[in-house]
């Protein structure tokens, strides 16, 4: 694996960024920035809203996890290596994916 500097920085955004929308999502689940509507046929609606909002956190959250476990993964010089099988994760695949812990096989067999 060559330096891994292109990837901790990568990283770094894009943790960044995950933190950044689980900031704005905390905003308006919490409604921080606006009442709670009084409507109840409103209310209904910001509950549904409120509900997508959470999946979308729980991702993002997962997703903060996953890189912060690459970011201890560059530290340790385990970075690229499928936790799985032992085998180099190619570059391709980190480069579309910078937090993958697992091989293209791996993951295939993860999935099954």
């Amino acid at each position: 694996m060559q330096s891994t500097d292109k990837f901790e920085n990568q990283l770094r955004a894009l943790r960044a960024d995950y933190v950044k929308r689980r900031e704005a999502i905390h905003k308006d689940t919490w409604h921080t920035e606006e009442a709670v509507e009084k409507d109840f046929a409103e209310q209904v609606t910001q509950r549904e809203n409120d509900d997508v909002l959470d999946a979308l956190d729980d991702d993002a959250k997962q997703a903060v996890m996953k890189i912060d476990n690459a970011l201890l993964r560059i530290k340790a010089g385990e970075y690229g290596i499928c936790v799985e099988c032992g085998n180099e994760i190619p570059q391709q695949r980190l480069d579309v994916v910078p937090y993958a812990e697992y091989c293209i096989a791996c993951a295939d067999k993860l999935d099954k």
